[in-house]
């Protein structure tokens, strides 16, 4: 069967979208595969179709919890039912159900702390993995440092696992994590596939205010007269709940999001904003991955990213359905060291790393103490057990300078004077001969093609809610 004729059989899709098919072609083949697809255009079918060929089944390690869970769904809506999520939330009759029949599944997502754990690596090796497959795999170079170091174990795992074949996607990547993704995976000459990461649909806008209340002011007349929906990314989760509550008293259907929240609260407000009973919501960078969403119009960043890869990773998740989407970036005076401070908070502090290492195996009950953050924790145990105390310090020295780097290319791109979309695409090694007419702020933006659509309507057709209820309740006999 040839792969048009299965794709059709499979899923019934008539044609693969640009790219899928040379990746899936290399999965078949044999090969190690990096695959840096644009948001929109399909990864997932890059394992899930394979997995109708290859023997065994397919391993998805995944960054988030309600990305599996949209995955899993996804995949059951097109028919398959050998697909779990293995997490955290499982009651323990589920997860003992799922252990004992482990080899039936085809697919079996994942995430990195769970994959590395001894127990779970023990169940894995009872059964045959034909594939593993880093979905989201920037998060190895972004996240595995710094914040959840398991990213950078998953290479232990796979001789464990019989040395499977490994598929690592991702939206965007420069050649410096595309290099990082290859040494973290132990993939030594991977079959690469890049698509040009150009989306041409997003006009790119920078704003520049002298006070962050100039920029509050502007956002909510903003929302007040553009069409959503749209993501607001905060910096801290103080300022998306300050957001979202503007929005709100100004009459839009607004809520927050970040990490802080409960998990069933992070659920239903990403559900709202899929059934489209919220307009807008705001967020720190915890909002978007798993989120098929494709109509939404705008992405706004009311303080600036912390990374060019960040920024084009949010950006992304606007205008999937091709049509017209325009992306905000708010900038005031002092925004840049907002930044570097929240980067600086971010990693482990020396007296943290010295803390760590003189109570040993000790140091855990510190987290639970309040004396060590937890994600400091993670990170600094990860590291003195790689290159001892006076290598971690060096090493989160170096994170420092390199977070401190993203930052200040991220300020090239506000204050650079030339072609958003250029730029961009010159830090990913990549360039266009063709821009569209709605380029971005430095090349000029129409921004009557985001205003509101306000329904026009005349006496005869304009009827209150108390004549509508009046028509719904049953005639009084005279």
């Amino acid at each position: 069967m040839n792969l048009d004729d299965l794709l059709f059989t499979t899923y019934g899709f008539a044609s693969f979208r640009p790219g899928q098919r040379e990746v899936i072609e290399a999965v078949l083949e044999g090969q190690d595969v990096i695959a840096l697809l644009p948001t929109g255009m399909g990864k997932s079918l890059c394992y899930q179709l394979p997995a109708h060929q290859l023997r065994g089944s397919v391993v998805i390690v995944s960054p988030l919890l309600s990305l599996m869970q949209d995955q899993v769904s996804q995949l059951k809506k097109m028919g398959e039912k050998s697909v779990v999520a293995i997490n955290s939330f499982m009651k323990s009759e589920d997860k003992a159900k799922v252990w004992k029949h482990l080899s039936s599944y085809r697919f079996i997502f994942i995430s990195p702390e769970m994959l590395t754990q001894d127990f779970v690596k023990r169940q894995l090796q009872r059964i045959q993995v034909s594939l593993l497959v880093a979905d989201e795999a920037h998060c190895i170079s972004q996240w595995g440092f710094d914040f959840r170091p398991d990213y950078l174990r998953i290479a232990e795992v796979i001789p464990l696992l019989g040395h499977p074949q490994v598929l690592a996607l991702t939206a965007t990547a420069t050649p410096k994590v595309t290099s990082e993704i290859k040494k973290y995976l132990a993939i030594e000459n991977p079959f690469v596939y890049q698509h040009p990461m150009d989306r041409p649909n997003i006009s790119y806008d920078v704003r520049k205010f002298k006070t962050q209340d100039e920029k509050t002011d502007w956002l909510v007349d903003f929302v007040t007269n553009f069409e959503g929906p749209g993501i607001v990314y905060a910096g801290t989760r103080k300022k998306s709940e300050h957001l979202a509550a503007l929005l709100t008293e100004a009459g839009l259907a607004a809520s927050y999001y970040h990490g802080g929240m409960e998990h069933q609260d992070r659920i239903f407000v990403q559900q709202q904003f899929q059934n489209g009973e919220l307009q807008w919501v705001c967020s720190t960078n915890a909002f978007g991955m798993g989120v098929h969403i494709a109509n939404i119009r705008h992405v706004i960043h009311f303080q600036m990213p912390t990374s060019v890869e960040g920024y084009v990773q949010e950006v992304g998740r606007a205008g999937r359905d091709g049509e017209p989407a325009l992306a905000t970036l708010l900038y005031a005076d002092g925004d840049e060291a907002l930044v570097e401070s929240l980067l600086i908070d971010e990693l482990p502090t020396e007296h943290e790393i010295y803390t760590v290492h003189k109570n040993g195996i000790q140091a855990s009950s510190l987290v639970e103490q309040g004396i060590i953050r937890e994600t400091a924790f993670r990170v600094i145990s990860y590291w003195l057990n790689q290159l001892g105390v006076e290598g971690t310090l060096q090493q989160i020295g170096k994170m420092q300078s390199e977070k401190l780097k993203q930052a200040a290319k991220m300020r090239g791109l506000i204050v650079g004077g030339r072609c958003i979309r250029d730029y961009l695409l010159e830090c990913f090694n990549q360039q266009t001969d063709r821009k569209p007419a709605n380029c971005c702020s430095f090349e000029g933006v129409d921004y009557t093609v985001y205003r509101k659509r306000i329904l026009k309507t005349t006496p005869d057709t304009l009827t209150s809610w108390e004549a509508r209820i009046q028509a719904l309740m049953p005639m009084k006999n005279g």
